[in-house]
């Protein structure tokens, strides 16, 4: 049988048990995260086939030599459909891929679907390389890396290197996401510099900018009643960076923050500390999507209008979301990237 014929047959009862509002199910038997863990590098950077669910996430705010603004995304997922070993086709790892440009007025998605255990998709830690098909994100380690992507309308080959430390989000790196103590481990390199050229129907453009690579893995990140999430990833023009959710369900969510200061050093908030309103929506994808926040943390003096450079940033995928790049004003200047998901 094809192998993406199998994996298409299989792949939506993973998104139904994993998918954003079924990210709340039982924990089934894989293992599931703990406070204290002490993290093994460069293991770490590697699959956990012993969790339900895993990414490598990398998003970057680019510039063209022009003053365009790009934003650039590639994420490898792991979805487990048990909690055992395989070999081959036996193996029952399933791979995502996406990869997505957007520009001020366009925005150009693809997804890849694999089979774990032949070769198609799959990470090595030493040396590093995640891949699905012919997209990569390969390096010796995480400080230095090659990501090549594309689909039917664009393509990018780009360079990113490392300029600080990995960041580690919640308890040293245990992330809690509700009351009743669902949690992922979660830690980003918030730091790279990117260069590289993208392809765009209009031909080829030279680019550079910052990089942003999360982390994360569980087994039941969400609670039963938590349908979908606001994600912001901020990087202020005074060396700052903020990473901040809120997880909705009933009330106001569940949020949690990591302040970065400018010299690396990181501040955990809990619940609450962080508040995220939205301002504005747009149509999207027949659906009405925040596409403008007011995002605040008093503990750091944050109030900041976080607005999409492009409000039809959606990923029309197995799972569908937004996904694109941002930009901050307000007490702080930047820019970053906002993830929604769940929005149906």
């Amino acid at each position: 049988m094809n192998a993406r014929v199998f994996l298409l047959c299989l792949w939506p009862l993973a998104a139904q048990a994993q998918g954003f509002a079924g990210l709340g199910a039982t924990a089934d038997g894989f293992a599931v995260p703990a406070p204290g863990r002490v993290f093994d590098f460069p293991a770490d950077h590697g699959a956990h086939p012993d969790y339900r669910i895993e990414w490598w996430y990398l998003t970057a705010n680019l510039t063209g030599p022009d003053g365009t603004p790009y934003g650039l995304q590639w994420t490898l997922f792991r979805s487990a459909l048990a909690p055992e070993a395989g070999e081959g086709w036996a193996a029952p790892q399933l791979w995502m891929g996406h990869a997505a440009v957007t520009t001020p007025e366009a925005h150009y998605v693809a997804e890849r679907l694999a089979r774990g255990g032949i070769g198609q998709a799959g990470v090595t830690a030493v040396p590093f390389s995640a891949w699905i098909d012919d997209w990569a994100l390969n390096g010796i380690d995480l400080d230095t890396l090659r990501m090549t992507a594309g689909g039917a309308a664009f393509a990018y080959d780009m360079v990113l290197s490392a300029t600080g430390p990995l960041v580690f989000h919640g308890d040293a790196g245990y992330s809690e996401k509700s009351a009743e103590g669902q949690a992922s481990y979660y830690y980003s390199q918030p730091y790279y510099q990117v260069e590289g050229v993208l392809t765009l129907p209009e031909g080829d453009v030279r680019v550079s900018g910052q990089g942003w690579l999360d982390r994360e893995w569980s087994s039941q990140p969400l609670a039963e009643g938590q349908s979908g999430w606001d994600w912001f990833s901020l990087s202020f023009d005074d060396g700052a960076k903020l990473m901040g959710f809120v997880l909705r369900g009933e009330g106001a969510g569940y949020s949690s923050a990591t302040w970065i200061a400018p010299d690396g050093v990181t501040t955990a908030f809990a619940d609450g500390a962080l508040v995220a309103t939205p301002l504005q929506s747009a149509p999207v994808a027949g659906r009405d999507v925040p596409v403008l926040w007011r995002v605040e943390l008093p503990a750091r003096g944050v109030d900041v209008t976080v607005k999409a450079i492009n409000p039809g940033a959606w990923m029309e995928v197995s799972v569908p979301y937004w996904e694109g790049p941002v930009t901050v004003t307000g007490s702080h200047g930047g820019r970053g990237y906002l993830e929604m998901t769940g929005y149906e």
